[in-house]
């Protein structure tokens, strides 16, 4: 028999001071959105399986938790990610004209981790622009990512931009069969530069040679140079490689590379993609990108932008917290003292009261000072 506190494995408690400090980042990002004019939303956690899976690619269906409704008989979803709710939201309850800047936070579960020590309950915070299908919702999608990672301090962050499109226009172009279509994202995603040259092998030696140099083409500036010299020249890759240049250019100052093989994501993303890095970390922190068309089963077909982060990942990234601290009271029928704590506490102190018979258990407070009552007042004193 397993121990009744024993949890799934990647599912874990968020445990004093680390949830603390969750709390804290959660509130400080909000507030960064909110002051740049991203509107708060609530998804459910669950909704009707079709509607959290609508334009979404393989690897989202198989990353949801699916159960049966026992109202309705139907299948339901737990979410897996709130971008498609964010989608709906946005298509089906607002239904606004021009431009809506949305954002989120909350849990979402997963079937599986992302990566060994991965977590499958990420506690995901995003902002999404919907109703612009131009590069410069990009760049304000760029420039708010750089902001929610320097503001929860994130150390080392590095900004790997990628093109969903390109990859398409050139599938497009080389009359890859989806199969092999899919079998090559999997692989450039990998950087299996031998699976690669495998899937692309029955193609004209341009194609297979542009497919096998997509791994190498990363860096800055240079990087986009000599991808205008090896891949095809295609509208489509012209202009992709247009809007990674802006991309680059706006990010002066921050650690950007483009990296024409990071296909990191859910599948869904169609343009521009990020993929945001820290300091010691292997996975990515935050991911996001464009996915236009979001919304069009719900009636309205809108372009969209946007980025979402993990912050357990950010916890990850953080020096560890120490404790709260605070000012420890005794437990005392003592109307001065009743006022004297309630005054602290509303200045922003943390007041514990110390329940009779605690004495020995003080430490575990993690209190560093105490009100001591001297000359017939109520002062602070360092434990």
């Amino acid at each position: 028999m397993q121990p009744a506190w024993l949890l799934p494995e990647h599912i874990e408690d968020i445990l004093p001071p680390y949830a603390r400090v969750a709390e804290a980042l959660r509130r400080q990002l909000l507030d960064l959105f909110d002051r740049h004019g991203y509107d708060l939303v609530c998804p459910p956690l669950v909704e009707y399986l079709e509607s959290l899976l609508t334009g979404a690619a393989r690897d989202l269906d198989l990353k949801t938790f699916k159960v049966v409704d026992g109202l309705s008989g139907r299948m339901l979803g737990v979410r897996a990610d709130m971008t498609p709710q964010a989608a709906r939201i946005d298509a089906h309850l607002l239904n606004r004209q021009g431009v809506a800047r949305l954002c989120y936070a909350g849990p979402v579960l997963r079937t599986r981790p992302a990566g060994f020590l991965g977590s499958r309950e990420p506690f995901q915070i995003g902002a999404e622009i919907f109703g612009h299908a131009r590069i410069e919702a990009d760049l304000e999608i760029q420039g708010l990512l750089l902001a929610a990672l320097e503001a929860a301090g994130v150390p080392d962050v590095r900004l790997s931009l990628g093109h969903a499109g390109l990859f398409r226009a050139m599938v497009a172009g080389s009359g890859l069969e989806a199969q092999e279509a899919q079998a090559l994202f999997s692989a450039l995603r990998q950087k299996d530069v031998p699976e690669v040259a495998a899937i692309t092998a029955r193609l004209d030696a341009p194609w297979q040679t542009a497919f096998c140099t997509l791994p190498d083409l990363y860096g800055g500036r240079e990087a986009l140079q000599r991808a205008k010299d090896v891949l095809p020249d295609l509208p489509a890759i012209r202009l992709a490689l247009e809007d990674l240049g802006r991309l680059l250019d706006a990010g002066q100052g921050a650690d950007i590379r483009v990296d024409l093989a990071d296909l990191r994501g859910d599948g869904y993303h169609n343009g521009v993609m990020f993929a945001a890095y820290a300091g010691g970390q292997a996975r990515a922190v935050a991911l996001g990108g464009r996915y236009d068309g979001a919304g069009a089963v719900f009636g309205r077909s809108r372009p969209a932008t946007g980025f979402s982060l993990d912050l357990r990942q950010i916890l990850d990234c953080l020096p560890q917290p120490g404790p709260r601290g605070g000012i420890l009271a005794p437990y005392r029928e003592d109307e001065d003292l009743r006022v004297r704590i309630a005054d602290l506490r509303a200045a922003g102190e943390r007041v514990v009261v110390e329940l009779p018979g605690q004495e020995a258990h003080r430490a575990e407070t993690g209190c560093h000072r105490a009100l001591v009552r001297e000359a017939g007042q109520w002062l602070i004193k360092f434990l």
